[in-house]
């Protein structure tokens, strides 16, 4: 089975964060930090080299594929700023209608800028992600807890 290159770490996220030249998109991040700490209840952590996470939690799919990952985060890419909402943002249609410029991906939400969003509207997808996926991680747990008497 593969190893799992993308794992939390001790590295700084100010450290990283200084290494992003165009300021816009650093100061773009550090409102995100600012948001998705207060919407997961998380500090901020580096995952891998580039990817801001808050929280974890431990997944394990079908296939039996398994590892650790951010309850939510996000990295700055060159391009754009990608959102990784682990609970999905597919079922907030109404709500990506009303956050601005934005692009989506298999499971990614991609933003250029905060100045082309709506924040709230954003808040209020991040929110609905956490929940999700934490009722999600519940559920995995109490199946276990179950199956397992």
């Amino acid at each position: 089975m593969a190893t799992q290159k993308t794992l939390e770490n001790d590295n700084s996220v100010d450290a990283f964060l200084s290494t992003i030249s165009d300021e816009q998109k650093r100061n773009d991040c550090l409102m995100l930090i600012q948001l998705m700490s207060k919407v997961s209840g998380y500090e901020p952590k580096m995952w891998g080299g580039s990817i801001i996470g808050f929280g974890s939690y431990h997944y394990r799919y079908a296939s039996g594929h398994e590892g650790d990952t951010s309850i939510v985060g996000f990295s700055p890419r060159k391009q754009n700023i990608a959102l990784y909402l682990m609970g999905g943002y597919h079922t907030d249609k109404e709500l990506l209608q009303k956050l601005g410029k934005h692009k989506t991906g298999v499971g990614c939400l991609y933003i250029n800028s905060i100045a082309t969003i709506d924040i709230a509207v954003l808040e209020q997808i991040i929110r609905n992600s956490v929940k999700i996926l934490l009722e999600r991680v519940e559920e995995e747990k109490n199946k276990r807890a179950t199956s397992s008497l």
